[in-house]
């Protein structure tokens, strides 16, 4: 798709999303909702003499699993991947530099995205949340944190580029 077609889309999915459910979008909070339900399930002792777990779960009375935001996340993995079936993109590949082994690159990938969902929960929230549904409503907070997520991206982008580029 056409890129500037698909942001200003995504800008009014967002509008959208504001205007009838009162918030914005966003992922951690259904990543939230899938490792609450994972500890309810695996330390139910633990599970029930946290007040953090009891707190998130009388948020959610109906159930965590049952959030809007996990059906998002839900519906953005399965349209993505009708997208790759249907532009025929759909496979397995690991881009890395060439001297970079698999396992590097992947160890590389798993500690950005621990680091990355850590940092969402100290941010009270994704990317997606805190910076793109704070910018739509003109907060000074969505726009400082969209800034610092670009500036540090960049910052930081020339020490790890040999884990992904040919040069």
């Amino acid at each position: 798709m056409n890129p500037y077609l698909a942001g200003v889309l995504l800008g009014f999915v967002l509008l959208t999303t504001i205007y009838i459910t009162g918030r914005g979008l966003g992922a951690s909070g259904a990543m939230k909702s899938v490792a609450v339900t994972a500890v309810k399930a695996v330390a139910p002792e633990h599970y029930e003499s946290s007040a953090f777990y009891q707190d998130y779960a009388a948020e959610h009375p109906d159930g965590t699993m049952k959030s809007w935001l996990v059906f998002e996340v839900l519906g953005v993995l399965i349209g993505a991947f009708i997208s790759g079936v249907l532009s025929d993109r759909v496979g397995f590949k690991l881009e890395k530099g060439p001297g970079v082994r698999n396992a590097t690159r992947i160890g590389a990938a798993v500690l950005g995205g621990a680091l990355f969902g850590f940092g969402s929960q100290l941010g009270r929230g994704c990317t997606s949340g805190s910076a793109l549904s704070g910018m739509a409503v003109m907060s000074l907070g969505g726009i400082v944190t969209m800034l610092a997520i670009f500036g540090s991206a960049y910052a930081l982008a020339w020490f790890f580029r040999k884990l992904w580029i040919n040069s």
